[in-house]
C-alpha cells in the first residue's frame, strides 16, 4: 500500500537558499556516464592531483595514534598554533592561535561569518560573477545581497570604484575574493588599497576575504591580503584552507582567522552545527603547512601549462575570446559573439558534446555571455574536451 506523504512545509528561509550549480552539473555528468556516455569533466573546482604522500602518511599515523575523538570546536590547540604561524608567515603579520577557527571546509567560514554579522536591514557587497554560496548565504541570513560586477574588460580584477560606489549606510560586510572563482582574476595591491582606504572611514563595515586560492598564482602575480593592513585588520575575516593548495578537498578542512572575540562567536556556531573538525584531518593539515612544499609548487607549474594550453585552444574557436587568468585553475571565455544564452550552450556542450562545463550564469547574472572551464584535468582530456566544444560551436544554427 502506497503511503501518501503530507505536504512538505518548509520554513520561509529555505526559499532564500541557493545551491552550487557545479555539483548539480557534476551529478548530471555522472548520470550520463552511468548510462555509458564518455564525459570530459571540466566543471568541478577540484585539483585532479592526489593529496601529497607525506600528508596522507601523517593522517594515517594520526589515526593510529588515536586522533579519532572529539576535539575543541575551534580546532586542536596545536593545529590552531600551526595555522597562526602559517598565516603570520604568508601575510607578513603577527597572528595568534586565539584568532583561528578550524572548520570542515571553506564554506563554513563564510557561512558563519555572514550569519554572525549580517541580518535583516543589512547589506552585503559580493562579487558577481562569484562563488554562488556568497549570494545564497547572504539571502539566507536575511540580509540584502548587493552585486558588484567583476568585468572581463578589467582582466577580471576587482575595480575599486565598483565596490566604493555600492557602499551605503546599510553596508555591513564586503566580500573580496582574489585569486577568484570563477574567473581566475587577481586583484593587484594598488586596487585593493583603494578599496581598503574607503572602508577605513567606515569602522562599522567588515571584510570577508576569501583567499582559498592564494597559493595558485602565475606570471609573477603576488597575493594581496587585506589582513596585511594593520589599520583595518581587526575588521578582516580571512578565509583559507587546505582543499585547493594541497589537493585535500575530501579531507574537509578550512580555517578562518579573525579577531579573538569574533572567533569565539564563530566557534559557538561550530558547536551548534558541526561540533568540531575531524581531529586526524587536523594533524594531517599540520603536516601540509609545515612539510615539503614541493608538491604544491609542482602542481602549480602543471596548472600553468594547462592554463596556457586551454586558453590557446579556446581562442582558436571562432566567436570565443578567452582572457589568460593569473590565478586559480579556471578560465572564463566570452561567448557573447555566438548569440546563445550561456545555460543553453552549457546544455548542448554536455548532452551533445559530452563535455561538462558551467554557464557563467551559475556564478551570477553578470556571468551571462561566458562559460567557465576548470583546467584541473589532464592535457589530453583538455585537448579532447575543447575539440568537442569547438565542434558544437561550429555547428550552431
Amino acid at each position: 500500500m502506497t503511503q501518501t506523504l503530507s505536504p512538505l512545509l518548509l520554513a520561509d528561509r529555505m526559499a532564500r537558499l541557493g545551491t552550487e550549480t557545479a555539483f548539480e552539473v557534476l551529478a548530471q555528468s555522472k548520470q550520463l556516464e552511468a548510462e555509458g556516455k564518455d564525459i570530459i569533466h571540466l566543471e568541478i573546482g577540484e585539483p585532479d592531483f592526489g593529496t601529497p604522500q607525506n600528508i596522507v602518511d601523517a593522517g594515517k599515523k594520526a589515526l593510529d595514534d588515536g586522533f579519532t575523538h572529539y576535539g575543541p570546536a575551534a580546532g586542536l590547540p596545536q593545529a590552531r598554533e600551526c595555522v597562526a604561524d602559517y598565516v603570520g608567515r604568508t601575510r607578513g603579520i603577527s597572528c595568534n592561535a586565539d584568532e583561528v577557527v578550524i572548520v570542515p571546509g571553506g564554506k563554513p567560514t563564510m557561512f558563519y561569518a555572514i550569519l554572525a554579522l549580517a541580518g535583516q536591514g543589512d547589506e552585503v557587497i559580493y562579487p558577481n560573477p562569484g562563488f554562488p554560496i556568497y549570494e545564497s548565504m547572504i539571502q539566507f541570513a536575511g540580509a540584502t545581497a548587493v552585486s558588484c560586477p567583476i568585468r572581463s574588460s578589467n582582466a577580471f580584477a576587482l575595480d575599486p570604484e565598483d565596490v566604493i560606489s555600492r557602499i551605503t549606510a546599510k553596508t555591513k560586510l564586503v566580500i573580496l575574493n582574489s585569486p577568484a572563482n570563477p574567473t581566475g582574476g587577481v586583484t593587484p595591491q594598488a586596487e585593493l588599497d583603494r578599496v581598503l582606504a574607503a572602508l577605513k572611514d567606515r569602522p562599522d563595515i567588515w571584510i570577508l576575504s576569501d583567499e582559498i586560492y592564494s597559493r595558485i598564482l602565475y606570471d609573477g602575480a603576488e597575493h594581496s591580503s587585506p589582513m596585511s593592513d594593520p589599520e583595518i585588520r581587526d575588521r578582516v575575516i580571512l578565509l583559507d584552507g587546505w582543499s585547493k593548495t594541497y589537493a585535500m578537498t575530501g579531507w574537509r578542512m578550512g580555517f578562518g582567522v579573525m579577531r579573538p572575540d569574533l572567533a569565539k562567536q564563530i566557534a559557538k556556531l561550530m558547536v551548534n552545527s558541526n561540533s568540531c573538525t575531524a581531529s586526524f584531518s587536523q594533524i594531517a593539515g599540520m603536516e601540509a603547512l609545515t612539510g615539503d612544499q614541493a608538491p604544491v609548487e609542482n602542481m602549480v607549474k602543471e596548472f600553468d601549462k594547462r592554463r596556457r594550453f586551454i586558453v590557446d585552444l579556446l581562442n582558436d574557436i571562432p566567436g570565443v575570446h578567452c582572457h589568460l587568468p593569473k590565478g586559480a585553475f579556471y578560465v572564463m571565455p566570452s561567448i557573447e559573439e555566438l548569440n546563445i544564452p550561456a545555460k543553453e550552450l552549457q546544455h548542448k556542450i554536455l548532452f551533445e558534446g559530452g563535455v561538462s562545463c558551467l554557464a557563467g550564469t551559475a556564478f551570477g547574472a553578470e556571468g551571462e555571455g561566458f562559460l567557465r572551464f576548470s583546467y584541473a584535468n589532464s592535457m589530453a582530456n583538455i585537448e579532447k574536451g575543447i575539440r568537442r566544444v569547438r565542434s558544437i560551436i561550429e555547428n550552431l544554427a
